[in-house]
């Protein structure tokens, strides 16, 4: 029984065959709270309508809801969709009826080093 379990388990991918990850910190600017769903939301749209499903897939997005507090937040994508994930954000004009401007404040290979930046 042992034998049958070993064949089944997955191995690690090598660290050269991992996608390459980017953290990049963003500001909601808005007159009231905007909720990080509706902010999640917003974002994932934009990526889409922005850069079409292909590049959407290939991008990886991650809003990560944990780090969004004070209208502040982090997200995770791909180190070749950075330029797409950046320019979708810019695109963001209303999230829940609200008129909101989303930039970006900051990136890096780094969890910890993006939270310095500003997320």
């Amino acid at each position: 029984m042992k034998g049958v379990m070993a064949k089944d388990k997955q191995r690690r991918l090598l660290p050269s065959l991992r996608e390459k990850k980017r953290y990049l910190a963003f500001e909601v600017i808005s007159k009231t709270s905007i909720p990080s769903h509706a902010a999640t939301e917003a974002i994932q749209q934009s990526v889409l309508s922005f850069g079409g499903e292909l590049g959407t897939a290939s991008a990886g997005l991650y809003v990560m809801p944990k780090l969004f507090n004070k209208q502040k937040g982090i997200l995770r994508t791909s180190h070749t969709a950075l330029d797409l994930v950046r320019a979708s954000l810019c695109s963001i004009n209303h999230i829940c009826n609200e008129p909101v401007i989303v930039r970006s404040t900051g990136a890096s290979g780094s969890l910890k080093k993006v939270k310095n930046t500003g997320g």
